[in-house]
């Protein structure tokens, strides 16, 4: 690597960290009491992260499912290095309005159901809560731009968990985009590839719920539907199946496809798409989810860029031995990112070497850093929530394509469409008693 392209790096990497200043800076010795709102799988998972920061204190943890409540009440007293009886438990709380009435809360962590999202981070900005919200931020792109509204309206800092920003090789990868490394880039693949077993999560009968769930509140606002195993999807091996469902979720393209086209929008301004295309389906898969199980969607951006998302539950094979990541197809060369590193490969011809670099930190730790820093600072945290929501939009926007069948010619500063018919995918009526209003 050039001494000219390492500045670049030290350059862009620097740029990651600054943000605008809005007042309010915590003292550096402050505890920060932080309450989690969702604690399954990933939420016990961000209270881990969360954690290793000398500054968190884990006021109270808050679940309308009883056992999730009880394994994060008993995470919650091992401490960063699981040790045992290493500080107390947080209060158990069933209801998020009880965390949020809370005015000795200084943040919030929000890892429930997509469907949930918005509401809560809105109401959490309105309560003076900062807030670490799941991706994807919300179900449809409305809901989005009202989070974003909510932040700034409050002055609140608002991280969204796409916690791959927050890894120094990506940022390396990045720069070296921007700096022009690999040339004019035209084309880049983003892609998940797996091979399951055709029954999927299988098809139980709707029935009622166990006694200790509170169904109606897991709802909330989306539509009422009768109990099913699969929609509220708890799994012991898996993470929970309600993200193949269009009430509470968009499937992989929002689960994962955020995450490997949330790189390509670091790489290029976080720039939207003026035009998407998507097809896909259920071709194999026999159980009752509403997402495809093989999907495809395109994207042309203004710059003359084509991208594409990809995804197949029914065949692993990328042809070099990766099942997801972010490929750029410069005309000097092709970068490969994922969470283990990246390999940059030159064009024949090319100035450029075959390099690689190995992941050298730790995302989801790091990801927390830079969040309870800019509560400190109130700096816009590296995935500051207008961040999430432009990489958000992206995703819901292939999904949006799949379901009306329609190219949509996306006009990303008014987030319109040319296609009036679509209009009913970018928003979302939610069920009474809840309003999500700013």
């Amino acid at each position: 690597m050039t001494e000219n392209r390492r500045d670049v790096l030290k350059l862009g990497a620097a740029a990651f960290t600054t943000a605008i200043f809005t007042g309010n800076v915590k003292g550096a010795n402050d505890r920060i009491r932080v309450s989690f709102i969702g604690v399954g799988r990933q939420g016990q998972g961000n209270m881990g992260s969360a954690m290793q920061q000398p500054e968190v204190e884990v006021v109270s943890v808050c679940d309308v499912y009883q056992p999730n409540l009880e394994k994060a009440i008993a995470r919650s007293a091992r401490g960063p290095r699981n040790q045992p009886d290493s500080s107390p438990a947080a209060k158990g709380v069933k209801d998020f309005r009880e965390v949020l009435a809370d005015k000795s809360v200084d943040a919030v962590c929000i890892a429930t159901p997509d469907h949930w999202h918005p509401y809560m981070t809105v109401e959490a900005c309105k309560a003076g809560k900062d807030v670490y919200v799941e991706k994807p931020i919300c179900v449809v792109v409305e809901e989005g731009r009202k989070m974003v509204e909510a932040a700034r309206k409050y002055n609140r800092v608002v991280q969204v968990g796409t916690q791959q920003r927050s890894g120094i090789h990506f940022q390396k990868a990045t720069q070296l985009v921007k700096a022009g490394e690999l040339g004019k880039v035209t084309f880049c693949r983003t892609f998940n590839y797996g091979n399951g077993p055709v029954e999927g999560i299988g098809n139980p009968p709707d029935a009622a719920p166990p006694s200790d769930l509170d169904w109606n509140m897991w709802l909330g606002p989306a539509p009422e539907r009768p109990f099913n195993k699969n929609r509220f999807g708890i799994d012991p091996n898996a993470y929970s199946h309600f993200r193949w469902f269009w009430d509470y979720a968009g499937g992989m393209m929002t689960d994962w496809g955020i995450h490997v086209l949330d790189i390509v929008q670091m790489a290029f301004d976080e720039t939207p798409p003026k035009a998407i295309t998507a097809l896909g389906g259920k071709y194999m898969v026999k159980d009752n989810r509403d997402t495809p199980d093989t999907l495809q969607v395109t994207y042309e951006y203004p710059n003359g860029m084509l991208a594409t998302y990809e995804n197949r539950m029914f065949n692993g094979n990328s042809l070099f031995g990766k099942t997801y990541g972010t490929i750029f197809h410069g005309e000097k060369g092709t970068l490969f990112v994922d969470r283990a590193g990246y390999t940059l490969w030159p064009e024949k011809g090319s100035p450029l070497t075959e390099t690689t670099v190995q992941n050298s930190n730790n995302h989801g730790k790091d990801h927390w850093a830079n969040f309870i820093s800019c509560i400190k600072t109130r700096q816009k945290p590296v995935s500051d929530i207008e961040i999430g929501h432009r990489s958000t939009a992206t995703a819901l926007l292939g999904n949006v394509s799949l379901r009306s069948g329609m190219r949509i010619d996306w006009n990303g500063d008014k987030e319109t469409a040319a296609q009036s018919q679509i209009k009913p995918y970018l928003e979302r009526k939610y069920r009474k008693p809840w309003e999500l209003k700013v």
